[in-house]
């Protein structure tokens, strides 16, 4: 397995980094800044006098909503290229979610539900565009850190939104949907205006991952034909490769595993917290060294885990994440631990999260936007039954929930190794009966 010659720096990468990409992630920052709707959504109902119940089921139309953006946004970036797509579903985006504080008055369940279900799919159609843009306009050597850069982005927008939705409350509920609505539009405005309306991607083909993803595509697609043996379309083949691509099956199942676990630091650790009898700024302590950490950290250790191989970072990163979730268990001796449970499920996450998420990236333009959205779809659907596996498995096993979390956690891992390890690169060896021209003889390493 070969290796990069020189481990890639972060300011190396940084510099590296093209123009378009850097317009690319600001965007997805200002957008995150204004991201309210998900997190907000529930408490802004039930203080306009909203049942819990109905207004839980809002939550529940915008995550259907997003995972069926996230295939819809794939499949439009597939057709009409990464900058129509960001641009069209930023700009529904906007007046959807503006829409909501006028839709939150008594009789007007069903209206809102469409409206809130729309926004998730407007919302989240941009990101498959967002990767496959990202991944055609990074040169292959800094892929990884490239998509370390936009799940960092995400990170700082996630973390300060908060902050900023504090200061809007004070003022007037309905403000995080109009600002929400208002970050989408400038986003769709700076896509317009600064982002490529073609993307190239630079040394493509060069890297490993790469080419190892277009034998995998290719040879599935080949084999995949439609219906009655007649050629099937582009959509359909591209789907049908990938359900035939049992390693790329193995890895969504990891993503949808690894997804389910670590959501659970937001939902089951504020109920063990609170069982525990610790004040609420404790969870609040425990999420700001989370945040810091993985803000502050993360691009150095994607830099200098770049000399391992894809599998090795990926495993281990699952392995640390699982101790840290079974740490969680003993929270209720010592605050100390749950710190020390957040700093390693943090750290797996630093090393592992950036080769999961640049992955899918590594399949030809063909099927790569397909490929992105589906995993995206599969984290979302993984976020949408979160909270009822928490819940349920929380309240039934108590502390003994997070030693089930790290199990399912390490069999994530274990998916994950089989999904992205790739088999061994031939060797060419000369065969002593080959004709006179010495022809060399290709036969594959051990496995």
């Amino acid at each position: 397995m070969k290796k990069e010659e020189t481990p890639i720096g972060v300011f190396e990468a940084l510099r590296a980094t093209p123009t378009p990409v850097r317009y690319l992630l600001g965007g997805v920052l200002v957008n995150q800044l204004g991201a309210f709707v998900q997190t907000f959504l529930v408490l802004y109902l039930t203080f306009r006098g909203m049942s819990v119940a109905a207004a839980g089921l809002t939550l529940v139309a915008y995550s259907a909503g997003s995972i069926f953006g996230t295939m819809l946004g794939a499949e439009f970036t597939q057709r009409f290229g990464p900058r129509a797509t960001i641009v069209t579903a930023m700009a529904g985006s906007a007046p959807l979610v503006a829409a909501i504080s006028w839709l939150s008055g008594p009789g007007m369940l069903w209206p809102l539900l469409v409206v809130v279900g729309l926004a998730g799919l407007f919302t989240q159609a941009y990101r498959p565009a967002a990767a496959v843009m990202l991944s055609d306009l990074m040169p292959d050597r800094y892929q990884v850190m490239a998509f370390s850069m936009m799940r960092i982005a995400l990170n700082i927008g996630a973390a300060l939104a908060p902050l900023i939705a504090a200061g809007l409350i004070l003022v007037d509920w309905d403000l995080l949907f109009w600002i929400d609505g208002g970050t989408a539009l400038v986003y769709a405005l700076l896509a317009f205006v600064l982002l490529p309306r073609k993307t190239t991607p630079e040394g493509a083909g060069d890297g490993q991952d790469s080419s190892a993803g277009a034998a995998t595509a290719a040879t599935a697609e080949a084999e995949a034909p439609a219906a009655g043996g007649e050629p099937a379309g582009p959509a359909a083949s591209g789907y049908a490769a990938m359900l035939r691509d049992r390693k790329y099956l193995y890895y969504l199942a990891a993503v949808l595993l690894g997804s389910l676990t670590y959501a659970q630091g937001h939902i089951a650790l504020p109920l063990e917290l609170a069982a525990s009898d610790y004040p609420t700024s404790f969870y609040s302590t425990v999420l700001t060294v989370s945040s810091v950490v993985l803000i502050t950290c993360e691009l150095k250790i994607t830099a200098y885990l770049s000399r391992l191989p894809k599998h090795v970072r990926v495993i281990t990163g699952h392995l640390v994440e699982a101790v840290g979730l079974a740490v969680y268990a003993l929270s209720s001796r010592s605050g100390a631990f749950t710190i020390a449970g957040a700093v390693l499920v943090v750290a797996g996450i630093m090393i592992a999260a950036p080769s999961m998420f640049a992955h899918p990236a590594t399949f030809p333009s063909t099927v790569k936007a397909r490929y992105i959205g589906t995993m995206q779809a599969v984290g979302g659907a993984a976020g949408a039954l979160a909270p009822l596996f928490g819940v349920y498995a929380w309240s039934r096993l108590g502390s003994g929930f997070w030693v089930l979390c790290g199990v399912v956690t390490a069999v994530a891992g274990l998916l994950a190794l089989a999904g992205v390890r790739r088999p061994p690169e031939p060797v060419a060896v000369t065969d002593p009966e080959a004709d006179s021209a010495g022809k060399p003889e290709v036969v594959g390493g051990a496995s």
